[in-house]
Protein backbone atom coordinates (compact mmCIF):
# COMPACT_ATOMS: atom_id res chain seq x y z
CA UNK A 1 0.00 0.00 0.00
CA UNK A 2 1.66 3.30 -0.90
CA UNK A 3 1.53 6.56 1.00
CA UNK A 4 1.13 10.16 -0.42
CA UNK A 5 2.39 12.90 1.60
CA UNK A 6 -0.16 15.46 2.93
CA UNK A 7 0.79 19.06 2.93
CA UNK A 8 0.79 21.09 6.14
CA UNK A 9 -1.20 24.07 3.75
CA UNK A 10 -3.24 21.67 2.91
CA UNK A 11 -3.77 20.53 6.57
CA UNK A 12 -4.33 23.83 7.48
CA UNK A 13 -7.00 24.41 5.13
CA UNK A 14 -8.99 20.91 5.22
CA UNK A 15 -9.33 21.68 9.62
CA UNK A 16 -10.72 25.13 8.57
CA UNK A 17 -12.85 24.22 5.90
CA UNK A 18 -15.02 22.56 8.61
CA UNK A 19 -17.78 23.84 10.35
CA UNK A 20 -17.04 24.24 13.92
CA UNK A 21 -20.72 24.59 14.44
CA UNK A 22 -21.51 20.97 13.35
CA UNK A 23 -18.74 19.60 14.46
CA UNK A 24 -18.56 16.70 17.59
CA UNK A 25 -18.43 18.16 21.18
CA UNK A 26 -17.96 21.64 19.67
CA UNK A 27 -19.07 24.38 21.48
CA UNK A 28 -20.03 27.82 19.48
CA UNK A 29 -18.25 31.01 20.57
CA UNK A 30 -20.13 33.58 22.49
CA UNK A 31 -19.72 36.73 20.07
CA UNK A 32 -20.72 40.02 22.38
CA UNK A 33 -21.08 43.09 20.41
CA UNK A 34 -18.33 45.71 21.43
CA UNK A 35 -21.34 48.22 22.43
CA UNK A 36 -23.20 45.09 24.41
CA UNK A 37 -19.54 44.60 26.55
CA UNK A 38 -19.36 45.60 30.05
CA UNK A 39 -17.38 48.33 30.32
CA UNK A 40 -14.65 47.70 33.80
CA UNK A 41 -12.12 49.69 35.01
CA UNK A 42 -9.80 47.84 37.40
CA UNK A 43 -8.66 51.58 38.78
CA UNK A 44 -12.03 52.63 40.33
CA UNK A 45 -12.65 50.61 43.94
CA UNK A 46 -15.01 49.56 44.42
CA UNK A 47 -15.65 48.25 41.01
CA UNK A 48 -19.59 48.91 41.76
CA UNK A 49 -18.78 52.62 41.55
CA UNK A 50 -17.24 53.11 38.74
CA UNK A 51 -19.31 56.14 38.31
CA UNK A 52 -17.98 58.44 40.21
CA UNK A 53 -15.43 58.59 43.05
CA UNK A 54 -18.23 59.04 45.50
CA UNK A 55 -21.88 58.04 46.30
CA UNK A 56 -23.52 59.33 49.07
CA UNK A 57 -25.95 56.87 51.51
CA UNK A 58 -28.99 56.50 49.29
CA UNK A 59 -27.62 55.83 46.22
CA UNK A 60 -27.82 52.26 45.35
CA UNK A 61 -25.09 50.09 43.63
CA UNK A 62 -27.94 47.77 41.82
CA UNK A 63 -31.28 47.59 42.25
CA UNK A 64 -31.82 45.35 44.98
CA UNK A 65 -30.25 48.01 47.40
CA UNK A 66 -32.74 49.92 49.83
CA UNK A 67 -32.41 53.32 50.50
CA UNK A 68 -31.68 55.73 52.95
CA UNK A 69 -35.13 57.52 52.13
CA UNK A 70 -37.11 54.79 53.81
CA UNK A 71 -36.34 53.73 57.82
CA UNK A 72 -35.11 49.92 56.29
CA UNK A 73 -32.31 52.03 53.97
CA UNK A 74 -31.04 53.05 57.36
CA UNK A 75 -30.40 49.47 58.84
CA UNK A 76 -29.07 48.14 55.49
CA UNK A 77 -25.30 47.75 55.59
CA UNK A 78 -25.32 48.61 52.16
CA UNK A 79 -26.34 52.18 52.53
CA UNK A 80 -23.02 52.75 54.47
CA UNK A 81 -20.90 51.34 51.58
CA UNK A 82 -20.18 54.34 49.91
CA UNK A 83 -18.45 55.71 53.29
CA UNK A 84 -15.84 52.76 52.94
CA UNK A 85 -14.59 52.85 49.16
CA UNK A 86 -11.19 53.36 49.75
CA UNK A 87 -8.35 52.00 49.20
CA UNK A 88 -4.75 51.49 51.51
CA UNK A 89 -3.23 54.33 48.58
CA UNK A 90 -6.11 56.89 49.88
CA UNK A 91 -6.00 56.15 53.58
CA UNK A 92 -2.12 55.97 53.75
CA UNK A 93 -2.41 59.96 51.99
CA UNK A 94 -4.35 60.84 54.64
CA UNK A 95 -2.76 59.43 57.76
CA UNK A 96 0.64 61.24 56.63
CA UNK A 97 -1.19 64.06 56.89
CA UNK A 98 -2.80 63.18 60.24
CA UNK A 99 0.59 62.95 61.57
CA UNK A 100 1.94 66.01 59.57
CA UNK A 101 -0.74 68.81 61.06
CA UNK A 102 -0.71 70.89 57.98
CA UNK A 103 -3.86 72.27 56.56
CA UNK A 104 -5.81 70.72 53.44
CA UNK A 105 -6.90 67.98 54.62
CA UNK A 106 -10.09 69.19 55.23
CA UNK A 107 -9.93 69.06 51.22
CA UNK A 108 -8.82 65.89 50.94
CA UNK A 109 -12.00 64.38 52.91
CA UNK A 110 -13.89 66.51 51.35
CA UNK A 111 -15.79 64.97 48.28
CA UNK A 112 -15.11 61.56 49.80
CA UNK A 113 -15.14 60.99 53.39
CA UNK A 114 -14.48 57.59 54.63
CA UNK A 115 -15.56 56.10 57.74
CA UNK A 116 -12.40 52.70 57.02
CA UNK A 117 -9.52 55.04 58.92
CA UNK A 118 -11.90 56.38 61.48
CA UNK A 119 -13.02 53.05 62.35
CA UNK A 120 -9.60 51.20 62.36
CA UNK A 121 -7.80 53.93 64.24
CA UNK A 122 -9.98 54.02 66.78
CA UNK A 123 -10.21 50.13 67.41
CA UNK A 124 -6.04 50.25 66.98
CA UNK A 125 -6.29 52.87 69.66
CA UNK A 126 -8.51 51.34 72.14
CA UNK A 127 -5.72 47.70 72.06
CA UNK A 128 -2.32 49.89 72.05
CA UNK A 129 -3.61 51.64 74.94
CA UNK A 130 -5.07 48.85 76.64
CA UNK A 131 -1.86 46.78 76.32
CA UNK A 132 1.13 49.10 76.40
CA UNK A 133 -0.72 50.87 79.06
CA UNK A 134 -0.09 47.60 81.14
CA UNK A 135 3.16 47.32 79.99
CA UNK A 136 4.76 50.94 81.15
CA UNK A 137 2.81 50.03 84.74
CA UNK A 138 5.01 46.60 84.91
CA UNK A 139 8.25 48.79 84.06
CA UNK A 140 7.58 51.60 86.27
CA UNK A 141 6.97 49.09 88.86
CA UNK A 142 10.05 47.29 88.11
CA UNK A 143 12.22 50.31 87.99
CA UNK A 144 10.97 51.29 90.76
CA UNK A 145 12.35 47.82 92.53
CA UNK A 146 8.77 48.00 94.87
CA UNK A 147 8.01 45.01 96.80
CA UNK A 148 4.04 45.56 95.23
CA UNK A 149 3.53 42.49 93.28
CA UNK A 150 2.24 43.68 89.55
CA UNK A 151 -1.25 42.21 88.47
CA UNK A 152 -2.41 42.84 84.02
CA UNK A 153 -5.42 45.09 84.53
CA UNK A 154 -8.14 43.72 82.17
CA UNK A 155 -9.90 46.99 82.84
CA UNK A 156 -7.81 48.60 80.54
CA UNK A 157 -9.88 47.75 77.66
CA UNK A 158 -13.38 48.83 79.17
CA UNK A 159 -11.57 52.32 79.86
CA UNK A 160 -10.12 52.65 76.73
CA UNK A 161 -12.90 51.62 74.84
CA UNK A 162 -15.37 54.17 76.38
CA UNK A 163 -13.05 56.88 76.32
CA UNK A 164 -11.87 56.35 72.57
CA UNK A 165 -15.38 55.14 70.79
CA UNK A 166 -17.25 58.01 72.98
CA UNK A 167 -15.09 60.51 72.31
CA UNK A 168 -15.14 60.16 68.78
CA UNK A 169 -18.61 59.64 68.20
CA UNK A 170 -19.98 62.61 70.51
CA UNK A 171 -17.45 65.36 70.19
CA UNK A 172 -17.71 65.46 66.09
CA UNK A 173 -21.82 64.86 66.93
CA UNK A 174 -21.89 67.99 69.10
CA UNK A 175 -19.96 70.39 67.01
CA UNK A 176 -21.97 69.11 63.68
CA UNK A 177 -25.06 70.61 65.55
CA UNK A 178 -23.29 73.64 66.72
CA UNK A 179 -21.91 74.29 62.97
CA UNK A 180 -25.12 73.72 61.92
CA UNK A 181 -26.91 76.28 63.92
CA UNK A 182 -24.47 78.93 62.97
CA UNK A 183 -25.24 78.11 59.45
CA UNK A 184 -22.26 76.00 58.63
CA UNK A 185 -22.09 73.54 55.74
CA UNK A 186 -19.78 71.26 58.20
CA UNK A 187 -21.22 67.52 57.29
CA UNK A 188 -21.23 64.76 60.10
CA UNK A 189 -19.65 62.19 58.25
CA UNK A 190 -16.63 64.62 57.06
CA UNK A 191 -16.35 65.68 61.29
CA UNK A 192 -16.49 61.73 62.04
CA UNK A 193 -13.55 61.57 59.57
CA UNK A 194 -11.57 64.27 60.29
CA UNK A 195 -11.38 63.19 64.87
CA UNK A 196 -10.71 59.92 63.78
CA UNK A 197 -7.48 60.32 61.75
CA UNK A 198 -6.53 63.15 64.21
CA UNK A 199 -6.21 59.95 66.56
CA UNK A 200 -3.76 58.53 64.49
CA UNK A 201 -0.73 60.57 66.00
CA UNK A 202 -1.74 59.04 68.84
CA UNK A 203 -0.92 55.45 68.39
CA UNK A 204 2.72 56.45 67.99
CA UNK A 205 2.93 58.51 70.65
CA UNK A 206 1.56 55.19 72.95
CA UNK A 207 4.77 53.52 71.64
CA UNK A 208 7.20 55.53 72.88
CA UNK A 209 5.26 56.19 76.05
CA UNK A 210 6.29 52.87 77.38
CA UNK A 211 9.82 54.01 77.90
CA UNK A 212 9.66 54.25 81.82
CA UNK A 213 11.27 57.75 82.39
CA UNK A 214 8.36 60.24 83.73
CA UNK A 215 9.33 63.63 82.17
CA UNK A 216 10.47 61.88 78.67
CA UNK A 217 6.73 61.10 78.68
CA UNK A 218 5.73 63.86 80.00
CA UNK A 219 6.92 66.37 76.84
CA UNK A 220 6.18 63.28 74.09
CA UNK A 221 2.77 63.81 75.79
CA UNK A 222 2.54 67.44 75.40
CA UNK A 223 4.08 67.71 71.68
CA UNK A 224 1.86 65.16 70.88
CA UNK A 225 -1.70 66.48 72.23
CA UNK A 226 -0.28 69.96 70.68
CA UNK A 227 -0.10 68.79 67.13
CA UNK A 228 -3.33 67.06 67.59
CA UNK A 229 -5.11 69.74 68.51
CA UNK A 230 -3.45 72.26 66.10
CA UNK A 231 -4.40 70.01 63.77
CA UNK A 232 -7.93 69.97 64.82
CA UNK A 233 -8.24 73.82 64.74
CA UNK A 234 -6.62 74.27 61.22
CA UNK A 235 -8.93 71.84 59.91
CA UNK A 236 -11.71 73.29 61.53
CA UNK A 237 -11.27 76.69 60.33
CA UNK A 238 -12.80 76.51 56.93
CA UNK A 239 -16.28 75.82 58.17
CA UNK A 240 -16.19 79.19 60.43
CA UNK A 241 -17.13 80.66 57.30
CA UNK A 242 -15.68 84.05 58.83
CA UNK A 243 -17.83 84.21 61.50
CA UNK A 244 -16.23 85.56 64.57
CA UNK A 245 -18.64 83.79 66.91
CA UNK A 246 -16.84 80.41 66.28
CA UNK A 247 -13.44 80.67 66.43
CA UNK A 248 -14.11 80.65 70.13
CA UNK A 249 -15.72 77.01 69.64
CA UNK A 250 -13.13 75.93 67.26
CA UNK A 251 -10.52 76.87 70.56
CA UNK A 252 -13.06 74.69 72.53
CA UNK A 253 -12.40 72.03 70.21
CA UNK A 254 -8.62 72.05 69.97
CA UNK A 255 -8.56 72.26 74.43
CA UNK A 256 -10.58 68.86 74.23
CA UNK A 257 -7.96 67.15 71.62
CA UNK A 258 -5.25 68.62 74.25
CA UNK A 259 -7.27 67.53 77.26
CA UNK A 260 -7.75 63.85 75.66
CA UNK A 261 -3.78 63.50 75.27
CA UNK A 262 -3.61 64.40 78.57
CA UNK A 263 -6.27 61.80 80.06
CA UNK A 264 -3.92 59.04 77.92
CA UNK A 265 -0.98 59.81 79.86
CA UNK A 266 -2.35 60.17 83.35
CA UNK A 267 -5.26 57.34 83.22
CA UNK A 268 -3.15 55.02 80.94
CA UNK A 269 0.63 55.71 81.76
CA UNK A 270 0.52 56.96 84.85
Amino acid sequence: MSYTPISRAAMEEGYTSIPTSHSVGSVPAAVVEESQAPKTNLQVFPPGNSGSSYQAPGVPYGEDIQTTNTWSGYFNISSYQPYFNVDTDIVFDRLIYAVYPMGGFYMKIDSNPDMYGPVWISTTLVFILSALGNCAAYLMSNGSKTDTAWNFDVNYVNWAACAIYGYLLSVPAAFYFLLRYFGSNAGLVKLWCLWGYSLFLFIPTALLLVIPVEILRWIIILFAGTASAYFIGLNLKPYTNGQHDLFLWILCASVLQFLLAIFIKVFFFA
